[in-house]
C-alpha cells in the first residue's frame, strides 16, 4: 500500500482566502504525520483526522508560514475537548523555546512539553512513526531549515520544506517516487533561499524522481507557470499541490 500526501494549504507568505500557508497529512494505513503546520493549516487538517489520532508532526523550519498553527494545536490540546498524551513533535534545535517565548504572557513558562513530545532535528536524522521512516536532511534556507524523506513498504515521498537548490536535497531525494518541492521564486537572485520552478525540475531531474508536485509557489507566479516552467527542466509528470487535493504514491 502507497503513501497517501494530502495538501492542507500551500500559500506563501500568507494565506489566501481559499489557501493557508504551507501544510500536508502524510498518511500510510493507519500512520498520520502533520508535516509543516503553516498558518490556517489546522482547520483543514481535521477533515482529515482527529488531533487525538495523529502520530505525530514535523516541522521542516520555524518561518510562521510553516509553524504557526503549532501554537493554536497548543491551546487545542490543553485547554480544550482534546484529551491525548503529548504529541510527538519534531522539529529545528530551539523549537520549544521559540514556542515557549511567544506563548508566555506572565511569569511562569508555557508548558509546551506537556503539549508536545519534543525531538530536535539534525543533519540525516532518522525517526520510526508508526509505520512510516522518517530521514532529514539539512538544506538552505538561511536559518536552520530541512527537507525530509518518508518511506513506508516500498514507497517514498520526499518534501523540500523551503531551500535554494542544494546538493543534500537532491541526494534525500534520489530515486523517490514523489518529490514535493517548493518553486516560490519567480526569477533567480544572488541571494535565494528559494526554488524557482525551474530549479525544481533541475532537482526532480538530479535526483530521478518519479514524479514532481511544485508546492509554495510564490505570488508572482500562477500554479499553472509554475507547472509550465518546471515540465521545461524535468521530463516526468509535473503537477501542482492544490490545497484539498490528495496524491498517492504506487
Amino acid at each position: 500500500m502507497g503513501l497517501s500526501l494530502t495538501v492542507l494549504g500551500c500559500a506563501t507568505p500568507y494565506p489566501a482566502v481559499d489557501n493557508p500557508c504551507s501544510g500536508y497529512l502524510v498518511s500510510h494505513q493507519g500512520t498520520r504525520v502533520w508535516m509543516d503546520a503553516g498558518t490556517g493549516t489546522l482547520g483543514p487538517l481535521q477533515l482529515h483526522t482527529r488531533l487525538e489520532d495523529l502520530d505525530a508532526i514535523w516541522i521542516s523550519h520555524l518561518h510562521a508560514d510553516h509553524s504557526a498553527d503549532l501554537l493554536t494545536a497548543y491551546y487545542a490540546l490543553l485547554f480544550a475537548d482534546v484529551e491525548r498524551d503529548p504529541v510527538p513533535l519534531f522539529g529545528p534545535p530551539g523549537i520549544a523555546d521559540r514556542l515557549a517565548a511567544f506563548l508566555t504572557n506572565g511569569p511562569q513558562r508555557s508548558p509546551v512539553e506537556s503539549a508536545f513530545e519534543i525531538t530536535e532535528l539534525h543533519d540525516d536524522h532518522q525517526a520510526t512513526v508508526g509505520t512510516l521512516r522518517l530521514t532529514t536532511k539539512a538544506v538552505h534556507h538561511g536559518i536552520p531549515a530541512f527537507g525530509v524523506r518518508i518511506e513506508a513498504d516500498d514507497a517514498s515521498l520526499t518534501y523540500s520544506g523551503d531551500t535554494a537548490p542544494c546538493q543534500s536535497l537532491v541526494e534525500l531525494a534520489r530515486d523517490t517516487d514523489v518529490l514535493l518541492c517548493e518553486a516560490e521564486s519567480a526569477e533567480r537572485t544572488p541571494d535565494m533561499a528559494h526554488h524557482t520552478p525551474e530549479d525544481a525540475g533541475d532537482t526532480a531531474t538530479g535526483a530521478n524522481a518519479g514524479r514532481l508536485i511544485v508546492t509554495h509557489v510564490g505570488r508572482f507566479l500562477t500554479a499553472q507557470e509554475a507547472v509550465a516552467r518546471a515540465s521545461s527542466r524535468y521530463r516526468g509528470p509535473v503537477e501542482y499541490a492544490a490545497p484539498g487535493t490528495t496524491f498517492s504514491t504506487p
